[in-house]
């Protein structure tokens, strides 16, 4: 079965590369782990939330790659001679994957009370005309 994208249609030239974004960051997406709030504060800052609880800042790694913001963390297994009766804190890798707009950037992250923050604030664009000029042949 063919797969059909927005990005195909005639007049959206230069979209493949969204397209592709939005197709990596479904397939990758995000299982439910760790769980998340997105926030609107006001018009121009958003604050993404996630329960950590059990990583350190070491574990956590935030990049943002073109317009996709990657969450991820990764705990590093603690050998320790504890025996345990039953284990439902589990060391357990995640990635979240987020596509940002044009004009939005992180502006920062923090880490407290088992809470990853990433702050991200959206800079308002100003439209763009340019008039082009036609050139003849002769």
């Amino acid at each position: 079965m063919a797969r059909i994208s927005f990005a195909a249609h005639p007049f959206l030239l230069g979209f493949e590369q969204i397209d592709r974004i939005l197709e990596k960051t479904i397939k990758s997406s995000n299982d439910g782990f760790p769980p998340y709030n997105i926030e609107l504060s006001d018009d121009n800052h958003y604050k993404i939330t996630l329960a950590v609880a059990g990583f350190s800042e070491d574990e956590l790694g935030i990049t943002l790659e073109e317009r996709q913001l990657i969450i991820s963390g990764k705990q590093v297994e603690k050998t320790n001679q504890n025996t345990f009766i039953y284990r439902g804190i589990a060391a357990r890798h995640f990635q979240k994957t987020f596509v940002l707009a044009d004009g939005v950037e992180v502006s920062g992250a923090s880490l407290e009370n088992g809470l990853l923050n990433v702050f991200l604030l959206r800079k308002n664009l100003q439209p763009k005309v340019k008039t082009i000029k036609i050139n003849s042949n002769n």
